[in-house]
């Protein structure tokens, strides 16, 4: 038996999120600090830039996390590498190449707790049954699932959506029953939520963290054509089309001070047409 004191009942510790057997926990202040870095973590705690840990709170359950994200376990907890041969670890390997995520995912099963390093990335816990028959997402977001979960490729559908689009040509789908946590560069109040129900939704550049795997992804012009497309300052624009929803994530790290999203200069007449059109590409 073993007795947790100081975690349940921390003050500057508070669930903020939870879910199934997932607990997001939030450190309210950084308390570890030198004369040399209170500034920095004053302004940090001001500008809500906290440590966050996930809780797994397993109940004769299973879960599988990112390779390395493991801080402590208590309680009957086995641990294994998820892998079944030698096939399925190739396999493995060629899958985490292909999404950037980690090749081998550990698994716990038991009854007792396991603890996830902490992060200063924001935590989304996601019914990934409410997505349809599966979700779609960006590289490098998955930290937990259930192992009721299955993983996939998701395939675009030609690889210059992936080229132009900003994306990579596969990208890991869940698919099943459970939950899953993201590590979301976002906080969820920040996330556009578009629920699609047979439209259509474009968008500027790689800001879509999740989406169904129902939806058709593809890259296009925003007009439909190189010309209309340069006289209105836009470029190429990530498409979705169908019935699903997709997250998207407004101030991404990288675009939310980029000049390349913000408004385009009206073209000059010596830049010409042949210039515009050729800008509107470069600036996709």
């Amino acid at each position: 038996m073993i007795q947790l004191n100081n975690v349940f009942n921390n003050e500057n510790m508070k669930v903020i999120a939870s879910a199934g057997q997932y607990f997001v926990y939030e450190h309210q202040a950084d308390l570890s600090v030198t004369p040399f870095s209170a500034q920095s973590a004053y302004f940090m705690h001001q500008m809500n830039v906290k440590r966050r840990q996930l809780l797994i709170q397993l109940n004769n359950s299973s879960c599988k996390t990112q390779a390395g994200a493991m801080q402590w376990i208590a309680g009957n907890v086995n641990v294994s590498s998820g892998v079944k041969g030698v096939g399925n670890f190739i396999g493995k390997m060629v899958k985490g190449a292909m999404t950037g995520e980690s090749a081998v995912k550990p698994e716990y099963s038991g009854m007792g707790y396991v603890m996830l390093e902490p992060t200063f990335k924001h935590l989304l816990i996601e019914d990934v049954g409410s997505w349809g028959p599966g979700m779609v997402l960006d590289d490098g977001l998955f930290l937990a699932c259930d192992t009721t979960l299955q993983e996939t490729l998701n395939k675009r559908s030609n690889i210059s959506s992936a080229v132009l689009g900003g994306e990579g040509l596969f990208n890991l789908c869940l698919q099943g029953q459970g939950f899953a946590v993201l590590e979301s560069p976002v906080p969820r109040a920040e996330l556009f939520e578009f629920i699609l129900q047979d439209d259509i939704l474009r968008i500027d550049g790689n800001m879509a963290i999740a989406w169904s795997s129902s939806l058709q992804f593809t890259v296009e012009t925003v007009t439909g054509n190189a010309i209309g497309s340069a006289a209105t300052g836009e470029g190429f624009v990530n498409v979705f089309r169908g019935t699903g929803k997709v997250l998207m994530a407004p101030t991404t790290d990288g675009t939310g001070m980029s000049l390349l999203n913000g408004p385009e200069s009206t073209p000059t007449s010596s830049r010409g047409l042949a210039g515009s059109i050729a800008g509107s590409i470069l600036n996709a």
